[in-house]
């Protein structure tokens, strides 16, 4: 799937983000990323089926489990058009957007990661959440801090510097109400991404946070 070429094409479209690069490179941008990113997704689905049933993995070139390349400069100082990293979402069959809940794999050349979680939820999602934390403490705790959660993944993301309004300002959970993001991430060497057994390996880490992923489904009122 991935490969050291993989890699390479990665780093040559950070050293050359611009339009004409990439079209003239576009050959090796479908053999090199968008290929073996669609073998891999379509690898996953017998996985996440076993034990994650309504999440998907979409292996079309458009409008599936693999992100866009193109960046959405609209709002953004930096114009350069393309994503130098490869974004691959499995998200819930209900979602919409990649703030839904959903595992994801980010495959850098400075970085790759596995992630799980929901990131930037909308305020809606975010106070369910909270909510659920707030009044189930003790069932929070008990996947935050699960035995087989903690020796893989660690909770990352945003948190605000004060508590939010509506709770206690001393509640036990307070740490984690403050979160604006709910993830946790895992580091994957480039080995383990060019390896033979990134499936297996990205399947055995995901089911380690399913008890975390399904507490957040529970929070939002969704099927895990």
């Amino acid at each position: 799937m991935f490969t050291e070429a993989t890699f390479n094409f990665l780093e040559a479209l950070s050293a050359n983000n611009d339009r004409a690069w990439f079209a003239a490179n576009k050959p090796r941008y479908e053999s090199l990323v968008r290929e073996p990113a669609l073998d891999f997704i379509g690898a996953m689905a017998p996985a996440l089926d076993s034990f994650a049933p309504h999440f998907r993995a979409d292996p079309r070139k458009m409008g599936g489990s693999l992100m866009r390349v193109y960046r959405d400069t609209r709002f953004s100082r930096d114009k350069t058009p393309y994503k130098t990293n490869i974004g691959i979402q499995f998200r819930h069959e209900l979602g919409r957007d990649v703030h839904a809940p959903g595992f994801y794999v980010h495959i850098a050349a400075d970085e790759s990661f596995l992630a799980v979680g929901s990131w930037h939820p909308d305020s809606d999602a975010l106070g369910r959440i909270r909510d659920r934390i707030a009044g189930t403490p003790e069932q929070w705790f008990s996947v935050r801090d699960h035995k087989h959660f903690v020796a893989q993944w660690e909770l990352a993301g945003d948190s605000l510097t004060r508590p939010p309004r509506g709770y206690a300002a001393d509640h036990q959970a307070m740490a984690d109400l403050k979160r604006k993001d709910f993830i946790g991430i895992a580091p994957l060497s480039r080995s383990e991404a060019t390896g033979s057994g990134l499936v297996k390996l990205a399947g055995e880490r995901f089911t380690a946070a399913a008890p975390f992923m399904k507490f957040l489904c529970d929070a939002l009122e969704i099927q895990y």
